[in-house]
């Protein structure tokens, strides 16, 4: 990470959080930052670049800190996960993002809004595939609105009882609404309900991702992953067997999705876990396109 880009970016947050994006000049970020414009433009290409990058940022951070608490714990360690999820409201808090982010959806600025519901996109693929870690490859299929509604719950609540003055533990916060969760994908399980489907969620997903993923991408996101790490016998017969399907004219879904959640178990706990999750979420939601 290019730790000189990194300063500016915290300092553009700054400037943003301040006085709004628009009403930012890239002539006050360099003044406030020290730098030439080339080095800005060096950087950044606009305002919106800078920003799709500060959010890349707070992904990373969120991302660093969520493997570090997991790290030689059970995955479905529900106190882990609670951890994990406070994470990004902490930073966000931190940072004073929630009310440019606020006022970002309410503009008509259409590419700032897409790189805001791009991050929670993400924040909420993450979350469902979290759920479907701790609860089981059952409630897959309602894992993703399962996100939507956790959310949801969690922003209104937090929202009621800030314009209230309530003293919350976000926390305990997280830890209720979660158990509000639970109860409801179980329902959702048992009489077989939902409100979205896969067109709806796919069409939200169209909507907010640059690109959708390539077959060319994940097939280079597999070689760093042979290149990351030495493989044992077992870890390197399902890497060939996913890489295989993947090369093929005409990809075998059902093969495929079969082999995925036993190859994130083989790496539980080693040091490409991440990347191996990250690879295997971008082939699961690549079958999801075709």
């Amino acid at each position: 990470m290019n730790n000189r880009k990194r300063k500016v970016a915290d300092i553009a947050l700054k400037l943003f959080v301040e006085k709004g994006i628009q009403q930012t000049s890239i002539q006050e970020i360099i003044d406030r930052a020290n730098i030439s414009k080339g080095t800005f433009y060096n950087y950044f290409s606009s305002k919106n670049d800078c920003v799709a990058d500060i959010l890349e940022y707070l992904r990373y951070d969120a991302s660093q800190q969520r493997i570090s608490i997991q790290f030689g714990k059970d995955a479905k360690d529900r106190g882990v996960f609670i951890e994990q999820i406070t994470i990004l409201l902490r930073l966000n808090e931190e940072r004073n993002l929630q009310a440019l982010f606020e006022a970002i959806l309410s503009s008509n600025e259409t590419e700032l809004r897409r790189l805001v519901l791009q991050h929670r996109m993400i924040e909420m693929e993450w979350l469902s595939e979290r759920f479907i870690e701790i609860m089981g490859e059952e409630i897959r299929e309602y894992a993703f609105e399962g996100a939507i509604l956790f959310y949801g719950m969690l922003s209104y609540m937090r929202f009621t009882m800030r314009i209230s003055n309530s003293t919350y533990s976000v926390h305990r916060l997280v830890d209720v609404i979660l158990s509000y969760l639970e109860l409801i994908v179980s329902y959702m399980i048992n009489n077989q309900i939902s409100i979205l489907d896969y067109s709806a969620i796919h069409s939200l997903r169209t909507r907010v991702d640059k690109k959708k993923v390539t077959i060319a991408e994940l097939q280079e996101l597999a070689q760093q992953l042979q290149q990351q790490y030495k493989f044992n016998d077992e870890q390197q017969d399902l890497y060939d067997a996913i890489t295989h399907e993947l090369q093929q004219e005409r990809i075998r879904k059902i093969v495929l999705q079969h082999l995925l959640k036993p190859f994130q178990q083989l790496f539980k706990e080693t040091l490409i876990e991440a990347q191996v999750n990250t690879f295997a979420n971008l082939v699961w939601y690549y079958l999801k396109t075709i």
